[in-house]
């Protein structure tokens, strides 16, 4: 077994599209749009095969994202060498994105940095 996808919502489909694409090298396949539902979404593909889906649906409720919850919290993007996870999280930085956690080596051995993407969901950038 693996899984198959993550999914979240978002506000702004295309400004999220956009970022993933720009900082994580995602694929966006084809918009979907259910006009009946008022709901549309992006599966972002990357290059090992992961996939995440964003979707958006004006009836939405936005989340006060809080690190200190039960439920889902982060996921994590490999992004190959130490080197690569300082040069994304600087880029990042650079271009406005606040970083969460800088690059560190954690105590279980992960190699990593935290960044919230334009809308506060939390990314661990990896080895």
């Amino acid at each position: 077994m693996r899984i198959e996808h993550i999914a979240i919502w978002v506000t702004d489909l295309e400004a999220m599209r956009t970022f993933y694409e720009m900082y994580f090298n995602a694929v966006a396949g084809d918009k979907y749009h259910n006009p009946t539902k008022k709901f549309t979404s992006y599966f972002l593909s990357f290059k090992d095969g992961a996939r995440l889906e964003i979707m958006h649906k004006p009836s939405i409720q936005v989340a006060k994202n809080n690190a200190v919850h039960t439920g889902f919290i982060h996921f994590a993007i490999s992004v190959g060498s130490k080197e690569q996870v300082d040069l994304l999280t600087e880029k990042l930085r650079k271009d406005g994105f606040t970083i969460a956690g800088e690059p560190r080596t954690t105590g279980d051995g992960y190699y990593e940095s935290v960044i919230l993407d334009p809308e506060g969901n939390q990314i661990e950038i990896t080895i």
